[in-house]
């Protein structure tokens, strides 16, 4: 019988835990949301509707039925015409006109003018005093929405995964980098090195995270990548306590000295032996640090030190959101659900990675 090695034992028992793989599968889906939804949808994020500002959650065109038959008689009585009852199939509205008087073809400039319709048609009978007028209606659908600029809420929710996720997964892997690195050289070391090493870190766990990251924003501006280079570079530092304690264990087991007896140089010992046999926990840790980056991103854009308008987040849409709950609470409820959401399918997939990476459950 052939021996498994602990990351194939792990791959199985991983996906015998349900909520970790649809965690998994959730995740994945989001992400591809993210990727590609903002592309697909047919509002782009940063589009206004004027006319359709806070309009609520629905399955409905807008503009309603009821809204454009009235726009229809306004314009009417503003080109001083009478007609019969109009017709709205689907984004076409069509009306028969009479006229005691030849109708002038100019009339049609008041329904171009109309921010509610467009592409009108004038068809004339002989004599000009009965005809047909036909209209295209811009028809929109909000299924989430739409926020108090009248901004379409599903695609600044897809933008908003978008980067909320990007800022989590490339802050993660900047402290993976940093801590992975760090941690290992000072554990590895020992001495003098890892006391100096260490008193550093402890340093920079006394600097406040809100500070650092207002000094980083004053010198060099609101941007993506001073968030995520902020927060990486302040969440490394638990990993680095991680991978040192790691790194102290795996330093005195036989496979290492072994290594050291044959000739092995301390970068190769490091990068082949110590590394490789400390990623469970920091796999573990990893995925949550994804969503305390997110968290941090969120506080961040709802104290107003996130992206600027127009780009968007989670924490920003959540932020706008709570400003308007009083009148609009769809602004704050599909921010906050995805945000959950995601928080939720980070936490289950961790705790299953971290039950799939013991060693005492093989």
């Amino acid at each position: 019988m052939t021996s498994r090695s602990l990351w194939q034992d792990a791959w199985l028992r991983l996906r015998k835990n349900r909520a970790a793989v649809v965690s998994a599968f959730v995740l994945v889906f989001l992400g591809l949301v993210g990727i590609f939804g903002p592309m697909l949808s047919p509002h782009p994020y940063d589009r206004i509707y004027q006319q359709y500002v806070r309009v609520a959650p629905s399955l409905e065109a807008y503009p309603r039925a009821d809204d454009i038959l009235p726009g229809l008689e306004r314009e009417m009585r503003r080109a001083r015409l009478t007609g019969g009852e109009p017709e709205l199939s689907g984004s076409t509205l069509s009306v028969d006109l009479t006229s005691d008087e030849p109708i002038d073809e100019r009339v049609l400039r008041y329904f171009q003018r109309s921010d509610l319709f467009y592409a009108p048609k004038l068809e004339l009978a002989e004599g000009g005093l009965t005809g047909t007028l036909s209209m295209n209606v811009e028809r929109s659908y909000f299924l989430l929405g739409t926020d108090n600029l009248g901004r379409d809420m599903l695609s600044r929710i897809m933008i908003g995964v978008r980067i909320s996720l990007a800022i989590g997964l490339l802050a993660s892997a900047m402290a993976l980098v940093l801590g992975v690195a760090y941690g290992a050289i000072s554990g590895y070391l020992g001495g003098r090195v890892d006391s100096v090493m260490m008193r550093i870190v402890d340093i920079l766990y006394s600097l406040p995270f809100i500070f650092f990251v207002i000094l980083l924003l004053v010198f060099f501006g609101r941007s993506l990548v001073i968030i995520f280079i902020a927060i990486g570079a302040t969440e490394w530092l638990d990993m680095a306590r991680i991978v040192r304690g790691q790194t102290l264990s795996l330093k005195r087991r036989e496979f290492v000295q072994a290594a050291e007896a044959l000739g092995a140089t301390q970068t190769g010992i490091l990068r082949r032996h110590i590394i490789p046999n400390a990623l469970g926990p920091v796999i573990v840790f990893v995925t949550l640090l994804v969503p305390k980056a997110i968290l941090l991103e969120s506080l961040l854009s709802f104290l107003g030190l996130g992206v600027a308008d127009p780009m968007t987040s989670l924490g920003l849409l959540i932020s706008e959101g709570a400003a308007n709950m009083r009148g609009a609470t769809w602004q704050l409820i599909g921010p906050a659900a995805v945000l959950t959401v995601i928080l939720f399918a980070l936490n289950f997939l961790g705790d299953g990675l971290r039950d799939s990476l013991d060693p005492k459950e093989r």
